[in-house]
C-alpha cells in the first residue's frame, strides 16, 4: 500500500505529527511496534502526564546548537495544546514551576491523540515491526505485515530510555543507514550512583536543596538512594553531568551557612544538632557528626570548612542509573543534518527525525512533550 507519509512510532511525537499531516489530507500510517500506542505517555508524570510547562524555550533543550530548537517551538507553543487539551475537555493543573499535569490520568492525553488521528483518517498499524527501509523514487518500509511505501518518511521512534515499554534504537540504526550522524547517546534525566562511598542509610529521606552541575544549577528536592541520589534537582543535572567532574550541592538551599553559624556563634549544641533545624537529623548526623563537639568549641578553621561543606558539598558520581530509570535519552541524530524549520533531513529529502530521537534533550518538567508537540507539528506542516 502506498501513503504520503508513513511515521514510525507511535508515542508523542509520531502520533501528533500524524494526526496534524491528515488535518492537511495526507494519507498517513503509523507503524507502532507494540500492541498499543502511547506507552510512555501513559506511564509519565507518575499516571498524569505532565503534558508541557507553561515557560518554554529553547534554554531549557540540551543540544549542540542552542539555536535549533527555537523555530519549531515558536511555531507551536505550549498554549496552542494547552487550546487542544482544553478543546478535548481534559482537566488539568499547574503543580509547580510551570508543570501541566492531567488532573485524572496520562491516558486522557493518549485518548486525545487518538481522537485527531481518528478524525483526520490516520492508519496506525500497533505490533507491526519494522524490518527494512529503502529509499529509490519513494520510501519503502517492509515489516512483518507486509511492505508500505510513501514519499515521506517520519522517524519518531524516541530514545532507547525505558526498554520496558518498547523503547529500542532503531531510529538511531535507520538514521545511520541512511549515512545520517549520531551524537553519542547516554541515559539522562536519571538518578545517579555515587564514586566510592554511599549514603545507604540514608535511602528515602529527602532535603530541599540547589544543584549545580556545569554552568547551571536547579532548586528542588534531591532523594538519596541505596545506591547513590535522586530526586528533581539531581535528574535535572543529570542532563549537564560528566564523568569524573564533581557535582556541587548546597544544602541549605542557598541559605549562607556563615550567617547560620555566625547567629549561633555560642551555642552549646552539638552541630550536628544544631543543623537539624535546617536539614534531616539523619543526613546532619552521616555527614557531620565527625565533629563531635558544641558549635562554641569549635575553631574559625572548623566554622570555615563545615560552612563551605554545607553550601558547596562536592560530590563524586560514578555512573547514571541507566536507561532503565531515565526519563529520556541524551544525544541522537545530530541537529547538522536536520533543517530546524521542518525536522528534514538534508542529504535525504522527504526524511524526518521528531521528538527524543533527535539530540535536544529538555529538562524535567513538561519540556520533553513540548519538543514532541513542536517538533512533529514542524514536520506535518512540511509534509
Amino acid at each position: 500500500m502506498t501513503f504520503d507519509a508513513i511515521v514510525i512510532g507511535g508515542g508523542a511525537a509520531g502520533l501528533f505529527c500524524a494526526a496534524e499531516a491528515g488535518k492537511r489530507r495526507k494519507s498517513v500510517l503509523v507503524i507502532e511496534r507494540n500492541a498499543q500506542v502511547g506507552r510512555k505517555i501513559l506511564i509519565s508524570g507518575g499516571g498524569r502526564c505532565n503534558f508541557t510547562n507553561r515557560d518554554v524555550s529553547a534554554e531549557n533543550f540540551v543540544q549542540q546548537n542552542p539555536h535549533f530548537a527555537k523555530s519549531a517551538l515558536a511555531r507551536y507553543t505550549p498554549q496552542d495544546f494547552v487550546e487542544l487539551v482544553r478543546k478535548n475537555k481534559i482537566d488539568y493543573y499547574e503543580k509547580k514551576l510551570g508543570q501541566l499535569f492531567c488532573r485524572e490520568t496520562s491516558r486522557k492525553i493518549v485518548e486525545l491523540l487518538l481522537a485527531e488521528c481518528r478524525i483526520n483518517n490516520v492508519r496506525i498499524g500497533t505490533g507491526c515491526t519494522v524490518e527494512k527501509i529503502e529509499k529509490a523514487e519513494t520510501f519503502s518500509v517492509a515489516t512483518d505485515r507486509g511492505t508500505f511505501e510513501s514519499e515521506r518518511l517520519v522517524i519518531a521512534t524516541g530514545g532507547r530510555s525505558f526498554a520496558k515499554v518498547g523503547a529500542t534504537d532503531l531510529g538511531y540504526r535507520i538514521a545511520r543507514t541512511f549515512g545520517i550522524e549520531i551524537v553519542e547517546t547516554r541515559p539522562s534525566l536519571v538518578p545517579l550512583v555515587l564514586k566510592g562511598e554511599n549514603f545507604r542509610e540514608l535511602a528515602g529521606i529527602s532535603v530541599d536543596a540547589v544543584v549545580r552541575s556545569g554552568r547551571k544549577s536547579f532548586h528542588e528536592n534531591i532523594l538519596f538512594t541505596h545506591r547513590g541520589i535522586s530526586g528533581p534537582a539531581i535528574l535535572q543535572a543529570s542532563n549537564y553531568w560528566r564523568k569524573n567532574e564533581p557535582v556541587e550541592i548546597d544544602l541549605l538551599a542557598g541559605t549562607d551557612a556563615n550567617d547560620l553559624f555566625a547567629a549561633n556563634r555560642t551555642s552549646q549544641k552539638r552541630l550536628e544538632n544544631l543543623l537539624a533545624a535546617s536539614i534531616p537529623e539523619k543526613v546532619a548526623a552521616r555527614l557531620f557528626s565527625k565533629t563531635d563537639k558544641r558549635v562554641v568549641e569549635m575553631s574559625d578553621r572548623e566554622i570555615a570548612a563545615t560552612a563551605a561543606n554545607l553550601n558547596h558539598w562536592r560530590v563524586l558520581f560514578n555512573d547514571t542509573e541507566g536507561y532503565d530509570k531515565a526519563e529520556v535519552t541524551l544525544g541522537g541524530v545530530s541537529t547538522k543534518e536536520l533543517s530546524s524549520q521542518t525536522l528534514e533531513a538534508i542529504k535525504v529529502p522527504g526524511l524526518y527525525f521528531i521528538g527524543e530521537v533527535v539530540d535536544v534533550t529538555g529538562w524535567l518538567g513538561g519540556y520533553n512533550f513540548q519538543w514532541a508537540w513542536s517538533s512533529g507539528y514542524a514536520a506535518a506542516q512540511a509534509i
